[in-house]
């Protein structure tokens, strides 16, 4: 069983549940059907001028808090180990910490027994002892090459790099009244032509029930965004202009209204940043990788063992 495996497994070997502190048989609630005892007076506790009980002051990280055969576990230890959690856990700590002193304990008698077992030179988990160092070490070497190259000074001049590189295109904020017959939509137009408000015709009359409420409002998009006879009409119409002809699409008639017209505005450094961080991140371990391939002398074959033809000219199995 590998840790993985076993961590949740402790998780309910020391009864940890969502939003309680669990207890040991010894903890455990008397019988229903006995009358309750009544809790032993605490001491009081001064408290400061708010009124509220002072805090405690948390002890220190290398706190002892437990000693399993002969090894001490502190604080530290305990706080570590949560960070394999789930986030609920993480986040009260303070309340589940005797039940992680428990899972500790019952996690370091397991490891003992596999060792008083000699496991360790079992093949199996020394292949897997292998494999779960050489995870290690790729992620490590990886965390560290990538904390080291993404500054804030590169991820923004990778922003720019990446905005300057982005298409030019123009985009419209348009208003629609979507009507399912033709006629519907004639009738619109010459309420349009005889001053009437394009929001309210929309709110009342519209099917549109994404925008329709909000007055048929659109907001700015690209031409690739809609159906290309709602783009072609949107985008021939001028600042103010609104279609003298109903314009059919799949969805119905529309009626539509150009409120503003504009080159699209990139995205901004802070809505972009996710997005640089995944790109740099990809060329990064690429550029790295490559440079150990040309540092390293490897020899490929073929998927059922056989050399792979040499490079034309050289005589030599292909190297990668």
């Amino acid at each position: 069983m590998t840790l993985r495996q076993i961590v949740p497994l402790a998780l309910v070997v020391c009864g940890l549940c969502f939003g309680t502190v669990p207890a040991r048989a010894q903890d455990q609630p008397a019988d229903p059907a006995q009358p309750a005892q009544p809790a032993p007076e605490q001491p009081a506790t001064e408290q400061p001028a708010t009124g509220q009980p002072a805090a405690a002051p948390e002890p220190p990280p290398e706190t002892v808090v437990a000693i399993v055969n002969g090894k001490q576990v502190t604080r530290a230890d305990i706080i570590a180990s949560a960070r394999q959690l789930p986030a609920e856990y993480q986040q009260q700590l303070n309340q589940v910490f005797p039940a992680l002193i428990d899972r500790q304990i019952d996690l370091m008698l397991l490891s003992d027994a596999g060792a008083k077992q000699n496991l360790l030179e079992d093949p199996e988990i020394k292949q897997q002892v292998m494999e779960l160092t050489e995870n290690i070490l790729r992620q490590a070497v990886l965390d560290r090459y990538l904390q080291a190259e993404m500054t804030e000074p590169a991820v923004k001049a990778r922003y720019d790099k990446f905005v300057a590189a982005l298409p030019k295109q123009d985009e419209v904020k348009a208003r629609h009244i979507l009507v399912e017959k033709e006629e519907d939509a004639k009738a619109i137009v010459i309420q349009l032509d005889g001053g009437a408000d394009f929001s309210a015709i929309a709110k009342e009359k519209s099917k549109d029930p994404g925008s329709g409420p909000k007055g048929g409002d659109l907001g700015y998009f690209v031409a690739g965004q809609m159906v290309p006879e709602f783009s072609d009409a949107a985008f021939k119409l001028e600042k103010g202009q609104y279609t003298k002809t109903p314009v059919k699409s799949q969805f119905g008639w529309h009626v539509i209204i150009v409120d503003d017209k504009r080159a699209k505005q990139p995205p901004t450094f802070e809505e972009a940043r996710s997005t640089i961080e995944q790109i740099m991140s990809n060329e990064l371990v690429t550029s790295y990788v490559d440079g150990l391939r040309k540092t390293a002398t490897v020899v490929k074959f073929n998927p059922d063992g056989s050399p792979v033809a040499p490079a034309s000219g050289t005589g030599q199995p292909a190297q990668q």
